[in-house]
């Protein structure tokens, strides 16, 4: 009998402590812990430390070099806002090791961790649903051909509709004291494949020729918004007039900004510019190159005045055509968004990338940099194929450690990152110009607020991506640090995996636009 109460009592024991061990699971899953450990998904093997490194050889690096990877899962959560900064206690990566991978491609990673799993903001597939924009574009075939690649990341399949008046060539001369056009139409065969070629790629986009080949480039621009009204269809509610280079990192995040303001009321939205120089200059209007938005309303008001406003502007830049017309046309005004960008400011761009805002447009982008070798944005952002929104997002891991995702990863050596007020931007730009007798620094309506730059490689240490590429199960990162004289290289990778799916429906979607 006592021996049967024992084992009856060893058993409860054991349940006991497997329905603890089962609560216990349970709670780290529903508390969303970004340190969680979960096992493979979809199939796809985690190795903590796979041994190949074989895609090493085409980074040109220095070997030997100092290395560490940690793989991400991406877990999508619905209602998730994105923040500024989040911060986690843990590390980001496991101590460096040095590897030389010059001869052979395989490396004993002994120095490891298992996968990280990050929460992210989970995006409706719907929510990218673009159809009740029009967007427009004036520029050359050759340009066209070369923006394909970033188009690719925000337009295709959204149902968004482009209309790109494209020409060969244009050089601007001078007749009887006024700038005039001397332009070269494009060629209708070669026209008729960019576009085709673009459709195959899932754009919906419509090549036309200009409605006055020698007009000006600026009035080129202005005729998109004719164009676009006069395709528009029974969905439609907003006209963008955008630059070649104009890059939207999210088009979910476009549309929900659109979604705040009634379509069929006048709306002119868009972005001034960083430098108050600029503002000051030409007047408080959107910028072109941060992409200016018209609703319905406000775009039937100028197009029924379109020959009007054409004719009494002579100015050589479209935004302040569009500019001139609404103002000789409607009582409307700006509506400025923080987050559409012109960039007008140059040198290191750093502070801005690395602010943790969302941008909503990005432009001047090809050029600039501390090198002047630009910054390559459709690279940068292919992580967004992974985990959604999550483009230039910030995690702070530790108390040194901030990864910018999609351009840096910078660690704070001398407790630098503790006094440092990470909802201010770093001041890494060049001084732009100042107006005089203003209180504007130059970019305090703008980029503000703003702290100080930080000494490179002594108050922080930028590893800068170098690589990104899509590969089977993820996106991997490479970021690098050149060694300072006789120090070798550092290089820091993640690999972004998919986690769980969410379904659509169980997120509010932002449609766009009021009806």
């Amino acid at each position: 009998m006592l021996l049967r109460n024992k084992t009856l009592l060893a058993c409860l024991c054991l349940l006991f402590l497997s329905f603890v061990t089962l609560l216990a699971h349970l709670s780290s899953r529903r508390s969303g812990s970004s340190t969680q450990w979960i096992p493979p998904l979809k199939g796809q093997p985690v190795e903590p430390c796979p041994d190949k490194r074989d895609w090493l050889a085409g980074l040109d690096l220095t070997y030997p070099i100092r290395y560490a990877h940690r793989d991400i899962i991406v877990n999508p959560v619905a209602d998730l806002k994105r923040t500024s900064l989040t911060k986690l206690d843990g590390p980001l990566f496991p101590d460096f090791q040095t590897i030389d991978v010059s001869d052979d491609s395989k490396v004993d990673l002994h120095l490891c961790e298992k996968p990280l799993v990050l929460d992210v903001p989970a995006v409706a597939q719907q929510s990218g649903n673009a159809s009740h924009v029009v967007f427009g574009i004036s520029t050359t075939l050759k340009r066209l051909d070369n923006s394909i690649t970033q188009l690719l990341r925000w337009l295709p399949h959204t149902h968004a509709r482009l209309f790109i008046v494209v020409i060969e060539k244009e050089q601007v001369g001078e007749a009887e004291g006024m700038e005039r056009a001397d332009a070269v139409a494009a060629d209708p065969t070669e026209k008729d494949e960019l576009q085709a070629r673009m459709r195959s790629l899932g754009m919906d986009v419509t090549l036309v020729e200009p409605m006055g080949l020698q007009d000006m480039f600026s009035e080129k621009y202005f005729s998109l918004i004719k164009i676009m009204y006069d395709n528009r269809n029974d969905n439609t509610l907003w006209m963008g007039l955008l630059d070649d280079d104009t890059f939207i990192p999210s088009m979910p995040a476009l549309l929900t900004m659109l979604a705040q303001y009634d379509a069929h009321e006048q709306y002119y939205v868009g972005g001034l510019s960083e430098s108050w120089w600029s503002v000051t200059h030409y007047g408080m209007m959107g910028f072109g190159g941060a992409g200016i938005y018209l609703s319905i309303a406000l775009a039937e008001v100028m197009v029924s005045n379109y020959d009007r406003c054409k004719d009494t502007s002579y100015a050589n830049a479209g935004d302040i055509r569009v500019l001139e017309c609404i103002y000789i046309t409607t009582e409307t005004k700006l509506t400025n968004e923080r987050d559409l960008h012109q960039i007008d400011v140059h040198g290191d761009l750093s502070g801005i990338y690395e602010s943790g805002r969302m941008p909503l447009s990005l432009h001047h982008w090809k050029t600039g940099g501390v090198d002047d070798k630009g910054y390559n944005l459709p690279s940068m952002s292919l992580v967004t194929n992974v985990c959604g929104t999550c483009f230039l997002q910030r995690w702070q891991f530790g108390r040194d450690l901030v990864l910018s995702n999609g351009f840096s990863i910078s660690i704070y050596p001398k407790g630098n990152l503790k006094g440092a007020n990470m909802e201010q931007m770093e001041e890494t730009w060049n001084q732009p110009p100042i107006v005089e007798g203003s209180n504007n620094r130059g970019v305090d309506h703008s980029l503000a607020p703003i702290r100080p730059k930080l000494i490179l490689d002594d108050e922080k240490i930028q590893y800068r991506l170098v690589n990104t590429a899509v590969v089977e199960g993820g996106v991997r990162q490479s970021y690098l640090h050149t060694g300072l004289g006789e120090d070798i290289d550092s290089l820091l990778e993640l690999f972004w995996m998919e986690g769980m799916t969410v379904d659509a429906r169980d997120i509010e979607a932002s449609q766009g636009g009021n009806v």
